[in-house]
């Protein structure tokens, strides 16, 4: 039965018994503090906690992925990153009874009227170990004998989240696989014979505060209990299909027939091969799932564990002796295994296949030069009988080559050499360190976070925050000063001139966040005092510090005054922000849902953009980009703003970012209704047409797998506008053409230019050439070999190469005969040194001649030994290793 089928099957069941079915979410977790959804319950999480549900009863195939244990990937039969978990929910509907009769009809239903058909005879559940009820069902429904009914303690079969909240005992459903699986005796004695396939959750209880899986009290019975299953369809699915692990089943195995075709090598014949070509399989398909879903490669987060995956699968090829790119070969393969299940894969493939061979191409080129040095420094330390390579050498491969530690344990370990890993993480903290403090010293201007700890403590309650920011519709507020500091300390009072830093209780001032630079203005307190601040900051969240200079009187800790932002600035702001809502919509709709948003930067009359793409975007896309966005700005959209709960906001599709940390309730901005809809705590215009004008001035590569996009908005675009007109007037009047006809103009122009570089080359070649003669007349003899010298001056290396031929032909074959001809090309030195076969059969190789002479020169260089070619960086010394190469011909 394949994989799909046993999918569809299950929908199919549950459907047919009042479920609604409901979609897979994506593996994006909308928790943005965790990375990806890793059960089948997380999208019901929210009706689990209390929140009304939609329907009584649910079912679903959950995409899931976990890689805690990605190292044991392709070892066992269990491990795989990615996984789907079959699902049936109740929420106050049926609880123990209707889920246990719901699991013994599918389980042995027979395959003719849509259950999986597996003999009632080998099934063994177990039981929390005085859920009396759950044995008694298993009994009553199933029919099942005591002996096959065993009982488990808390940590086994008992569940919860770890924190208060809903909790309940489960029983497990596993099959038996037969004596050559193992010892007999049930699921307590071998749980690779008797293996799981389903877990029933009665959430029946509300446990209390506690840690680890036992210690913590049962406060009591839920109100409404609810029913929470789980089935892992490869589980499933290899016991169907009659295969010993999940890596053999239809929508995997095809990857390692794919391995196996690429490699030569044969699935079954070696034990290490085998691992290699699993972990292929497994991380191709986990890769293919998650940049399906909007995964993009980076150095982070969600992007980080892709780039894991792809690269432990492209570096498991290259042990299998496949040098050439694998990836064209095995992803379709992935495709078509998976897209029955998934049509959205073949649908979108050719994106999907973009990020996946471009980060094949990039880490290709990281591994050749990652994998030298460490092998050097592997060899190295074995001379020396060191077996742990130090956390430094660990760093620079991460640091200079991108190799991330993981690649360096593995690679290390089977060469037989540890990693000092924790003098790693120590030159890591560091580094982050460093960052962050320069972050910090931005937010704080270097003063110690201790001080604004206190200050938030003792302004803030449970019912109140320490600062009420009124800036979303004010410009101006009555305020008092309930901190002031001076050099980072508290103080009473400020007098002037000083640099202050002042906490409002109130204030209409937007601290820098989320990409948004701070606003700025001035406060003038009651008693005459005025700060114009320059910078605010939170350095503590929820408190806004305002950085300003003390320009004017006393200003008391305690007193009252008002706060004025700089409205014309705050517009100009508002209208880039907003306009970075739309820029990331567009970008979407062109691209993809890949191309999300990696950072801004949102600042008056401009932005800056980054995203999340594996190649650069055409020229012409960004002009299409630019094009809808204005579009859209001049439909004069609604912007608009409302807070609601989490919940609410994902299920209007809401976008979040990871690593973003949000609460419960949460601020929704919204440009043309659905259009354009994100969690964003930044200001924003009313409408889209106050923008005036957006135009992007281009796009570049920022890092592997992040462009940034750079756009003016509003006064900024216009001015761009204006400059280009002026620049495109005195272009005209400079070449005496119409504007219209100015691309033409500049080409004609440049295939002149062209062509006349080209005359002028070959001028120079030939007058370079015309003293091939003479130099061949002048050749010295060292010993019984010819041999010429020359410092041709400025030259090309073609032309250098072109000469010294010559040279050689002239000086034919009779004798052995040496020529090294130097020069400057673009300021640096450069050698080539040819030799005739008579030289050659006396053993004067031209390779180790350049190397002689670049030596000398402070570079390197290499060849053949008929002909090579090498350089340096001091032409001030090319005579004296073109003379050395006299004296090396010569000994």
């Amino acid at each position: 039965m394949r994989t799909a089928e046993i999918r569809q099957r299950w929908l199919d069941y549950f459907e047919g018994n009042g479920h609604a079915v409901v979609p897979s979410a994506s593996l994006i977790s909308p928790d943005p503090s965790t990375l990806f959804v890793i059960a089948g319950m997380v999208p019901f999480i929210p009706y689990m906690l209390g929140e009304p549900a939609p329907w009584p009863r649910a079912t679903s195939v959950q995409k899931c992925v976990r890689t805690l244990d990605i190292e044991e990937v392709g070892k066992t039969t269990r491990h795989g990153t990615f996984f789907q978990m079959n699902g049936n929910f109740s929420f106050g509907d049926y609880f123990k009874h209707g889920a246990i009769t719901h699991a013994w009809k599918l389980v042995t239903g027979s395959r003719e009227t849509g259950g999986f058909g597996f003999d009632p005879d080998t099934i063994w559940v177990t039981v929390f170990h005085d859920d009396d009820e759950a044995a008694d069902l298993w009994k009553e429904i199933a029919g099942l004998p005591d002996e096959r009914i065993q009982r488990r303690g808390w940590k086994d079969n008992f569940w919860s989240t770890g924190a208060r909240g809903p909790s309940g005992p489960c029983s497990e459903i596993y099959v038996d696989r037969g004596p050559q699986y193992g010892a007999e005796g049930g699921p307590v004695v071998d749980e690779d014979r008797y293996l799981e396939i389903w877990n029933l959750v009665f959430m029946q209880y509300e446990r209390g505060d506690g840690g680890g899986k036992e210690n913590f009290p049962i406060l009591g019975e839920l109100k409404q209990k609810n029913i929470d299953t789980g089935m892992g369809l490869e589980r499933v699915a290899y016991l169907l299909q009659g295969v010993d692990n999940l890596y053999e089943i239809d929508e995997v195995f095809p990857v390692i027939q794919g391995a196996q075709e690429l490699s030569g090598k044969r699935y079954g014949a070696s034990h290490q091969d085998d691992v290699r070509m699993r972990v292929v399989a497994d991380h191709v398909r986990s890769a293919l799932m998650l940049i399906g879903d909007g995964v993009t490669p980076s150095n982070e987060g969600r992007g980080y564990v892709l780039r894991r995956l792809l690269r432990r699968s492209i570096r498991a090829m290259r042990l299998l002796g496949v040098e050439d790119l694998a990836l064209p070969t095995l992803l379709p393969l992935s495709r078509d295994a998976m897209s029955p299940s998934y049509p959205e894969l073949a649908v979108n493939f050719e994106k999907i296949s973009q990020v996946a061979y471009s980060e094949e191409e990039t880490f290709r080129r990281t591994l050749a030069a990652g994998t030298t040095i460490l092998d050097t420094a592997v060899q190295a330390m074995k001379k020396q009988a060191i077996s742990v390579l130090s956390g430094s050498h660990a760093f620079q491969l991460h640091d200079t080559f991108g190799f991330p530690i993981d690649l360096t344990l593995e690679m290390a370990a089977e060469q037989g050499v540890a990693v000092d890993e924790t003098a790693f993480r120590t030159l890591m903290k560091e580094q982050r360190d460093r960052a962050r403090a320069d972050a910090l010293a931005k937010r704080t201007g270097r003063a110690d976070t201790a001080a604004y700890q206190e200050l938030h403590g003792t302004l803030s309650s449970d019912d109140t925050k320490p600062v009420q920011f009124v800036g979303y519709t004010d410009a101006t507020s009555r305020s008092r000063v309930v901190g002031l500091l001076v050099d980072g300390v508290p103080a009473p009072a400020a007098t002037a001139p000083a640099d202050v830093e002042v906490v409002l209780d109130v204030t209409p001032f937007y601290a820098e966040s989320g990409g948004q630079l701070a606003d700025t203005g001035v406060i003038v307190l009651d008693g005459g005092a005025r700060i114009e601040v320059d910078d605010v900051q939170a350095p503590v969240k929820g408190l806004s510090v305002h950085h300003g200079r003390l320009v004017d009187g006393t200003a008391t800790f305690g007193e009252s005054g008002t706060a004025t932002i700089d409205i014309d600035r705050r517009r100009a702001i508002a209208r880039a922000h907003t306009a970075t809502h739309m820029v990331h919509k567009a970008l979407r709709e062109s691209l993809g849902d890949t191309a999300t948003q990696a950072g801004s930067e949102n600042a008056p009359s401009r932005i800056r953009f980054d995203f999340r793409s594996g190649s650069a975007v055409p020229t012409g896309v960004l002009g299409e980009i630019e094009e809808r966005v204005n579009t859209r700005l001049q439909d004069d959209l609604d912007v608009t703003e409302q807070t609601m709960p989490i919940a609410e906001a994902r299920a209007l599709g809401a976008m979040a970012l990871f690593g973003e940390k949000y609460g419960n309730e949460v601020r929704v901005v919204s440009i043309g209704g659905d259009w354009s809809r994100e969690l964003c705590a930044g200001t924003h215009v009313k409408r889209s047409g106050e923008l005036g004008l957006v135009t992007l001035l281009g796009e570049a590569s920022i890092g592997s797998g992040v462009r940034r996009v750079d756009a003016l908005v509003g006064e900024g675009a216009y001015g761009y506008q204006a400059k280009e007109r002026a620049l495109v007037g005195q272009l005209s009047g400079l070449l005496g053409a119409r504007p219209d006809d100015l691309t033409d103009r500049v080409s004609s122009l440049l295939t002149k230019l062209k062509e006349s570089e080209k005359e002028l080359a070959a001028l120079r070649q030939a007058t370079l050439l015309a003293q091939a003669g003479s130099l061949a007349g002048a050749a010295q003899t060292v010993g019984e070999t010819r041999v010429v010298t020359h410092d041709a001056g400025d030259v090309g290396g073609d032309e250098l190469r072109t000469l010294v031929l010559d040279v050689r032909s002239r000086l034919g074959e009779a004798a052995p005969a040496v020529v090294a001809i130097g020069g400057v090309s673009k300021g640096r030195p450069v050698v080539v040194v040819a030799t005739n076969a008579a030289a050659r059969e006396r053993g004067v190789r031209a390779g180790a001649l350049v190397r002689t002479a670049s030596g000398i020169l402070g570079g390197g260089g290499g060849g053949k030994d008929d002909l090579a070619q090498g350089g340096g960086t001091d032409p001030g010394r090319l005579a004296e290793a073109l003379a050395a190469v006299a004296t090396a011909v010569g000994s």
